[in-house]
């Protein structure tokens, strides 16, 4: 399978109608397209997968729904870029959890460029802000584009310092549904010079749940995130955890002890963070990481009509594969060797299962029954 393949659009049309659809999300559509060779035939699979994981029955993305939607994003200035298309940020293909369309509006040149996340605290000190602008501006002289979450405090200093030199705002809603609503200015400077992305629909309010999913695509797409100020509970330290996960560098500036903003950066340093007291000690930790290539993941597959897919889980095995399954996170590899067939129909139940509504996904390999 080739790199950098651009999509048809009857592709980019049924890709949008996957991931649209319920209990659709971004393994479960890679799982689906990988084995059913294509989104269209993932599409068509879809009720009866459902209905064998149990669900009476399952909403698909109807094609008016999916017309109305790029045409609003064409209205809008809004892309949907294809995974591995040559348009879609290296990095964040490398993320096993990475979107399959990712709405893009602003200055797509941003995402060929080193790219470092600077994250912290809503209720951000001035110093933090201080040193946030400071160190973006900085990163951003040197050639980096800064990443961050268009939030209040430590995300919104960070974005202001490099609109210039380029900076990427990740929304947690989508492009028609900008929060915090007061920052609709500042993304509109952003991305002038960079850009704002979404993976939700363009009128998606964003909810609790959609900002740790957004925090993945922060970590994600950049080499490295910066923590300037976070609190024991700050969200900013979900985004430090998914970076550690995702293999990206965590760094973290250190604050007083007597300051709460600080005591998160702080337990980030304990942990082993690399500690921060200018872009410098980025830019030094990050050389030898740029050095490497990019690592670019397999495309949709050119599917000839043959292939293991075509292998239906007999009722023996879906009900031994279920019964293995419970709410503690199990393996899939255990799951095969227990159940005693093959990967194929284990990943098959495993698809019915979700697109039931039933199957939880954790991090890793490890899966578990709702």
């Amino acid at each position: 399978m080739a790199d950098d393949v651009k999509l048809s659009d009857e592709q980019r049309f049924d890709w949008l109608r996957l991931i649209r659809s319920d209990n659709v999300g971004p393994r479960t559509f890679r799982d689906l397209v990988n084995h059913f060779g294509g989104a269209r035939a993932a599409l068509e699979a879809l009720p009866g997968l459902a209905r064998r994981g149990g669900a009476a029955g399952t909403r698909i993305c109807s094609v008016e729904d999916a017309e109305r939607e790029l045409k609003a994003a064409r209205s809008a200035g809004v892309t949907l870029i294809g995974l591995g298309e040559p348009d879609y940020p290296q990095r964040l293909q490398m993320i096993d959890d990475a979107p399959p369309l990712l709405a893009v509006r602003g200055n797509m040149e941003i995402f060929s460029r080193p790219l470092v996340a600077i994250v912290g605290s809503r209720n951000a000190s001035a110093a933090g802000c201080k040193f946030a602008d400071r160190i973006a501006r900085d990163l951003g002289d040197a050639g980096f584009g800064i990443v961050s979450g268009l939030a209040r405090g430590i995300d919104a200093a960070a974005h202001r310092a490099s609109i210039t030199s380029g900076t990427i705002a990740v929304l947690a809603g989508g492009h028609q549904r900008i929060y915090p609503a007061d920052h609709t200015e500042l993304l509109e400077q952003i991305v002038a010079h960079g850009a704002g992305i979404s993976e939700m629909p363009l009128t998606w309010e964003p909810r609790a749940r959609d900002f740790p999913r957004r925090n993945r695509l922060i970590s994600g797409l950049s080499v490295g995130v910066v923590i300037v100020e976070a609190a024991r509970r700050s969200g900013s330290l979900i985004t430090a955890r998914m970076a550690g996960e995702q293999g990206r560098e965590v760094f973290a500036v250190p604050g007083s002890p007597l300051d709460p903003r600080a005591e998160g950066t702080n337990g980030l340093l304990k942990q082993g963070a690399m500690l921060v007291t200018e872009a410098a000690d980025v830019i030094t930790a990050l050389e030898p990481i740029l050095g490497r290539p990019p690592d670019l993941p397999a495309q949709e597959p050119d599917w000839d009509g043959t292939g293991p897919h075509d292998s239906e889980p007999a009722d023996d095995e879906r009900a031994r594969i279920v019964s293995l399954l419970g709410p503690t996170p199990t393996a899939i590899d255990d799951l095969v060797r227990m159940s005693r067939t093959s990967p194929t129909i284990v990943r098959t139940v495993l698809l019915e299962l979700e697109l039931a509504g039933r199957l939880e996904r954790h991090g890793g390999t490890l899966v578990s029954l709702i």
